[in-house]
């Protein structure tokens, strides 16, 4: 088992054991702990999940829509066949609608249809969220800059919570910081997650943000370093249980896999050249073998 999947489990595990059963908007109770972290080297490992299917094309593809596309529109991805941000688009209208418990005015929460208008400037789109604040505040253009330029600036960061632009933002960022930094010749990032979906999310946004930590590295002439990684609010919804409760059966009795490698074309050397069409041509996972999808509800 990869070590990856073995300190997964170890999370789901203490929030089964430890976690405490919680209300939250989206009308499905979640069973929560406040703070976890993982740390991640990336020289030895890969972190990718074998004891369920992880569908890596569709968690790169959300990463280089936010990171090299830097767009908020959700067609281009679905013209890609991925789906991830389907409930969160905003209607032609310009209007997201959708069904959420919200507190009263006691402060109870109770289920509430929401219809909120971002303006038709914003249809199919999320808002001004993720890929719209990197391009906004030319996050990445800044840190590729640095990265090349000045790697010992200990300013290197992304911010993708802006409080200006939070309430024309369908869904503020969960993974919402990262902090980068070279060492000895390798580039190490600390990322920051203020909630974490455990069985959908977290899985999905640690393979991405080790890709793009290989992926900066080699384009500004580093080595691949550790990966650092933060949670407020780590949380199983109730009606992921089963599913869970599946995987941590399937660490303790099924065979061993190893963890996968990741092929990055080495011709690359700008970031904004990586192949992003739904083939993915210069970014590929290789060898990699798990033991079946397990289905998991969104929680919206």
């Amino acid at each position: 088992m990869s070590k990856w999947d073995k300190e997964y489990l170890k999370l789901c595990k203490k929030i089964l054991k430890e976690g405490v059963e919680v209300e939250n908007r989206t009308g499905i109770n979640s069973i929560k702990i406040p703070a976890y972290d993982f740390e991640f080297d990336l020289e030895k490992e890969f972190p990718f999940l074998t004891t369920k299917q992880l569908f890596y094309r569709q968690a790169i593809l959300e990463m280089l829509w936010i990171y090299q596309v830097q767009s908020n529109d959700v067609r281009w991805l679905q013209e890609r066949n991925v789906h991830i941000w389907d409930e969160w688009e905003i209607d032609e209208d310009g209007k997201w609608r959708a069904t959420q418990m919200l507190p009263d005015e006691n402060g109870k929460l109770v289920k509430q249809n929401i219809e909120k208008d971002f303006g038709k400037e914003y249809a199919h789109t999320i808002g001004t969220a993720y890929g719209w604040i990197v391009k906004e505040y030319k996050q990445m253009d800044n840190l590729l800059d640095k990265l090349k330029n000045n790697p010992k600036d200990r300013r290197m960061l992304i911010s993708l919570w802006q409080n200006a632009h939070l309430d024309t933002a369908v869904l503020p960022s969960c993974v919402w910081s990262s902090e980068w930094d070279v060492t000895d010749g390798k580039l190490n990032a600390w990322v920051h997650q203020r909630s974490c979906d455990v069985p959908l999310g977290l899985p999905f946004n640690v393979t991405q943000y080790a890709v793009l930590l290989c992926m900066l590295a080699q384009v500004s002439g580093l080595k691949p370093g550790k990966l650092y990684w933060s949670i407020k609010d780590a949380h199983i919804y109730v009606n992921q249980i089963e599913g869970i409760k599946e995987q941590i059966k399937r660490g303790k009795e099924l065979e061993d896999l190893p963890a996968p490698e990741l092929w990055l074309n080495p011709e690359i050397k700008d970031f904004y050249k990586f192949d992003n069409s739904s083939d993915l041509k210069d970014i590929k996972v290789l060898n990699y073998k798990h033991h079946g999808k397990i289905s998991f509800p969104i929680a919206q």
